[in-house]
């Protein structure tokens, strides 16, 4: 048995490493040799293939960064692997990015499937490595946009040459009319009838159409003479195919089948143009083993030269050899990359080839980066000599950018009408700019002004102005130099701004601008006007004082204003001060109305305002219309308001009623309303509107409030269950009713308070048991049976109930429990409506035997105390 058990846990682990070795095999044949990666000869086809085997075998990108590293991928080409994908999944999806990241993969195959085919239909170059795309002429055979197919829908060329398998349409036409279709056969002849066999192989379009004309000239006699009357045409139908042999440094060299009227370009976009290794500006045509054509394709890019793009002939041979000389441009040029050079072009030449230079260019000079005598050196090249330096292989030419520096700038800050940069020209001086920067505005600081100048070492200075007497003659004005900076102040930005509180009893209590000579009635305007409530006597207004060495801190002044806001003598002879602050009291009479809900058997429900600072529950059943008959007052309770509640404000109250209003006088609800209800309208929707964007500040500061709150609180606030009784907003106070209608008045009769509410119920006929009873459930109110008996109909205990502490909730909100004197308890009396609550015991935790050892290790190491301390003694 045990020999059998051996066996098949070996065929068990011979399995796995057949496994193991399969996985390994099909891995390593679809991400072998990530070691000898180099990302800038990929292109984003190849790093999207690259993407799509990690993910069919399970690897995130990421990951594949990481299988890269541990196969010996150096960090700086594992770097640019990363950068190259991050790059290409922003370009398709931004979250897709993002993704890459964290190493999470959230779409699906299809998904990114899609984002890459988008990719692909926005870059026509998407199949192109970074490198590929930087030599200058690679994307003219690359852009799938640009179609090289020779056009069929042209008039016959009068040059092309005719072959074996072109078709000739002959029109003969005048005195006499004939159509002929002919076939060139193999021989480069064509049979016309009646008149035999004619040579046209080899010979151009005109060539042949004259040995036309001389043959038919037998039949038509028109044809020919000084003045003929018959006339001939002779078109090409069908063209023939013709085969050419592309070799060389080519995508992908060949032999291609190409119609007749194919060029070297065409032929050159078939096979996908030179490779990265392949010239652009010594492509050769072969015929017949003689060289016929010798074509520069930076000759088209450059100047649209296109004469050596002859026709190709069957046969023909198009080589495009190695590339012999390449340089690099860098910098500030219209089209930076690799160029070909050859052994005659200079630095004008090169200029041509990358665009010119861009504005920012440093045009006096080249920086040439070159290797010779096994060196690297580095040649200076004046602008004087850009038409005679000729590039060599591998030349890396930079070019600068020009200094972020002006010659003749001076520049005016501050109040002025027109601040700015100008041309220092013609000796500007002080006064000059300020004229040309169309004068001073009305709040300048004239007393004094600062020039900044740039000193030849490029510190800063500063240099303090008289501007009043420069500008009126009486101190010497100062001539400016290249990058001076004139600044003039404004009253404004020197000194502080202005202001006037008012707080109380007004419409949009705030802060306002000061201006001089207001008074508290033109304060109290600008706040919308007093409120009902506002006193108009006794209005205090608490001002700066500036020094307080006297140790008092603020100057009181007491003033009473005209109720209609008419000016009066008292007001104008007190004008406000800066920072001035009113307050405006409410008046002592005044008090709005606060409202009680009664609730449940009362014959008249509903709210009810409190008409006296001392009206109790008593008089309000009075007149509700008293109890009805289904009423139970020992059920009745009062809802009351804690200090929690958070009560509506006044302004919350100002904004429902003005809401209310403007619905009444909506145009869009009522289109029949007088000009007077109209301009109601008008003046609600923008105080509105104002309280609305007060609104939103509020709420911005307060979320700024929490943000920058510290997160430690204590432990009472974090205890939620703590949190909702400790911050509850209302609470149910038992009351006897019947005793408050026995005896009005009394301490059982409450005073009423704002928003007490007072609910009379039914009489309930059930008592309901919750807690940890067998079955919680509701059952029928028996009288004079006693906690224990309804207990028992709910299934009794259960074993976590904790008895002694049953207690009772009754209708009216009050709660009693069970009290126990030695081994008796003694239960709550029950009535009806009310709710049995069966506590559960606290949880203990049992000690655990670490903690049993540690309590038996105190204990011995007492009794050897207790007993050293008997031995002593």
């Amino acid at each position: 048995m045990k020999d059998s058990n051996i066996r098949y846990f070996s065929r068990v682990v011979f399995l796995w490493i057949i496994f193991f070795l399969f996985i390994g095999s099909v891995w390593a044949q679809n991400l072998s040799n990530l070691s000898t990666l180099k990302v800038d000869n990929l292109s984003d086809a190849q790093i999207e293939q690259l993407i799509k085997r990690a993910e069919s075998s399970g690897l995130t990108p990421s990951q594949l960064e990481g299988m890269a590293r541990e196969q010996g991928l150096s960090p700086i080409e594992a770097n640019k692997l990363r950068q190259r994908i991050m790059g290409l999944q922003k370009t398709t999806n931004p979250q897709s990015a993002q993704n890459t990241t964290s190493g999470i993969r959230e779409s699906t195959s299809q998904t990114q499937s899609d984002l890459f085919d988008s990719l692909r239909r926005s870059d026509p170059y998407y199949d192109l490595t970074p490198f590929q795309k930087k030599i200058f002429g690679y994307k003219l055979f690359h852009n799938r946009d640009l179609d090289f197919n020779p056009s069929l829908n042209i008039p016959t060329p009068q040059g092309y040459i005719v072959g074996s398998g072109d078709q000739l349409l002959i029109d003969v036409y005048g005195a006499s009319q004939e159509s002929f279709d002919l076939n060139v056969s193999p021989e480069g002849r064509i049979l016309i009838p009646n008149v035999g066999s004619i040579q046209v192989g080899g010979a151009s379009i005109e060539a042949a159409t004259s040995r036309l004309k001389s043959s038919l000239g037998r039949i038509y006699s028109g044809l020919l003479g000084s003045n003929p009357n018959t006339f001939i045409q002779v078109r090409l139908g069908n063209i023939r195919s013709i085969k050419v042999s592309m070799v060389g440094e080519l995508s992908r060299p060949g032999t291609y089948t190409l119609p007749s009227f194919a060029s070297v370009f065409n032929g050159l976009f078939a096979a996908g143009g030179p490779n990265e290794n392949g010239s652009f500006r010594n492509i050769q045509v072969y015929r017949d083993s003689r060289l016929v054509a010798t074509v520069d394709i930076y000759e088209f890019l450059s100047k649209g030269n296109s004469q050596s793009n002859i026709t190709l002939q069957d046969n023909d041979v198009v080589i495009v050899p190695p590339v012999q000389a390449r340089v690099e441009v860098v910098g500030p040029v219209r089209r930076e990359g690799f160029f070909e050079v050859k052994p005659d072009d200079t630095l004008s030449d090169l200029e041509l080839y990358t665009g010119g230079f861009t504005s920012q260019a440093f045009k006096d000079r080249q920086t040439i980066r070159r290797i010779e005598n096994n060196e690297r050196k580095v040649i200076d090249v004046s602008r004087e000599d850009f038409s005679t330096f000729n590039p060599k292989d591998g030349d890396e030419i930079l070019i600068g950018v020009t200094l972020d520096r002006f010659v003749n700038r001076v520049q005016i800050s501050g109040a002025v009408i027109r601040p700015g940069e100008y041309a220092l020209e013609n000796g500007v001086s002080v006064k000059n700019l300020i004229e040309r920067a169309q004068g001073l505005k009305p709040e300048a600081f004239v007393n004094r002004a600062t020039l900044y100048r740039t000193s030849e070492d490029l510190t800063l200075a500063a240099m303090p102005l008289d501007l009043k007497g420069i500008m009126d003659g009486t101190q010497a004005d100062v001539q400016l130099k290249n990058e001076d900076l004139l600044f003039i102040p404004s009253r404004y930005d020197i000194q502080e701004e202005t202001y006037v509180k008012i707080s109380g009893e007004v419409n949009i209590p705030s802060t306002y601008p000061y201006a001089s000579s207001m008074t508290v009635g033109d304060l109290i305007l600008q706040a919308g006007g007093l409120l009902q409530s506002a006193s108009n006597s006794s209005i205090e207004i608490a001002r700066r004082v500036r020094d307080a060495s006297s140790g008092k801190l603020a100057e009181l002044f007491t003033i009473s204003i005209n109720p209609d806001l008419k000016l009066s003598e008292e007001e104008s002879r007190l004008p406000l001060m800066p920072f001035d602050h009113v307050f405006i009291r409410k008046s002592p009479g005044f008090e709005r109305e606060k409202l009680i809900r009664v609730e449940g058997e009362i014959n008249y429900p509903g709210e009810f305002a409190i008409s006296s600072a001392n009206e109790r529950i008593s008089d309000v059943i009075k007149r509700a219309g008293g109890l009805n008959q289904f009423a139970y007052p020992k059920g009745a309770s009062l809802v009351r308001r804690t200090v929690y509640f958070k009560d509506v404000t006044p302004e919350e109250i100002q904004e429902k009623n003005l809401r209310t209003i403007r619905e009444k006088v909506d145009p869009e609800r009522n289109p029949q309303l007088n000009q007077a209800e109209l301009l109601l309208f008008e003046r609600l929707d923008g105080k509105i509107n104002a309280i609305e964007e007060k609104k939103l500040i509020e709420e911005q500061r307060k979320i700024m409030e929490n943000l920058n709150k510290n997160s430690i609180s204590d432990s009472l606030s974090r205890d939620s269950l703590f949190n909702k009784v400790r911050f509850k907003k209302q609470d149910v106070i038992g009351i006897n009713l019947e005793e408050i209608l026995r005896n009005p008045g009394t301490g059982e009769d409450l005073i009423l308070q704002e928003g007490d509410i007072l609910r009379i119920p039914k009489e309930l006929q059930t008592i309901r048991m919750v807690g940890e009873v067998l079955m919680p459930t509701t059952a029928r109110f028996v009288r004079n049976n006693n906690l224990r008996n309804y207990i028992s109909q709910a299934g009794g205990f259960t074993e976590e109930a904790r008895k002694s502490k049953t207690y009772v909730i009754y209708a009216n909100g009050d709660a009693r429990r069970t009290h126990a004197l030695l081994m008796f308890k003694f239960y709550p009396q029950i009535e009806p409506g009310a709710e049995i609550v069966v506590p559960k015991k606290p949880q203990r935790e049992r000690l655990s035997t670490a903690a049993w050892l540690g309590i038996a290790s105190s204990l011995a190491t007492l009794g050897i105390l207790v007993q050293s301390l008997v031995n002593s003694n």
